[in-house]
């Protein structure tokens, strides 16, 4: 079985950055690239394309609630039809930077706070794939397996892509701990042995050691978490000396 490696980036705004998102190109697959909703801006946004472009990293779409000062990390509440809305403007608005990079967005992964509603909740999921259909293009949806995101994009005939994390703890139920718990957020590490776990087994320990079921043929590194690129590449290192083949999905 053959896995992606992705990660959020182009997360800066203005004058200031967040990661090192040119070293992180050097080791991922994929580039979950924010469209200036919850982080970016158009400045960022061509750099970050351009950027993947010349590195052959594949361009998603990270979209997100219009919530810079929250980082997109806060539940709001919206209507499905402004979230079809504002996932197309966002899904258009990177195509266009991509295109003018010399390639186009090849899927769209939902980011943060907005990540998790879609995800329990159907006419949001249902809401992120009709701008999906609507954008025209082809493309996929990544996210977390077994949700309403899974549902909605299979009903809709779009490929679903599913997600396992590194360097985030899962809660019993399956699902990412909040980020506000201790350990929420694992060390190198702990992210190198879940990402082995994931690509082997499809299998995660919860933050109480339960086995949780983890379905996924891509697995997100966050270029925010503490030292992500150094992750990254221990990550990267440890997947081609297991025999896993790592490539884009898209």
């Amino acid at each position: 079985m053959t896995l992606d490696l992705n990660s959020d980036l182009g997360e800066g705004f203005g004058d200031y950055a967040m990661g090192d998102d040119a070293a992180m190109l050097d080791v991922v697959t994929s580039a979950n690239i924010a469209c200036a909703f919850h982080a970016g801006d158009p400045a960022i946004m061509r750099r970050t394309c351009a950027l993947a472009v010349e590195k052959g990293v594949r361009i998603g779409a990270h979209v997100g609630h219009r919530d810079l000062s929250g980082f997109g990390r806060r539940a709001i509440a919206i209507a499905p039809a402004d979230l079809r809305d504002e996932t197309l403007y966002q899904i258009g608005s990177l195509d266009g930077f991509a295109r003018a990079a010399g390639d186009r967005v090849r899927y769209v992964k939902p980011h943060g706070a907005l990540y998790h509603q879609a995800a329990a909740d159907r006419a949001l999921a249902d809401a992120i794939v009709a701008a999906m259909r609507e954008f025209g293009a082809e493309l996929a949806l990544l996210g977390p397996a077994a949700t309403e995101l899974e549902r909605a994009a299979l009903a809709a005939g779009i490929p679903f892509v599913g997600e396992g994390f590194a360097d985030r703890a899962y809660t019993p139920e399956g699902l990412l701990a909040p980020r506000g718990l201790p350990g929420s957020v694992l060390g190198a590490e702990a992210a190198v042995a879940q990402a082995l776990s994931i690509a082997r087994v499809g299998k995660a320990t919860s933050m109480d050691g339960a086995t949780v079921e983890v379905s996924a043929t891509s697995i997100c590194v966050h270029g925010d978490t503490p030292a992500a690129v150094e992750m990254a590449r221990r990550i990267r290192a440890a997947l081609d000396e297991s025999g896993t083949p790592v490539r884009a999905f898209a």
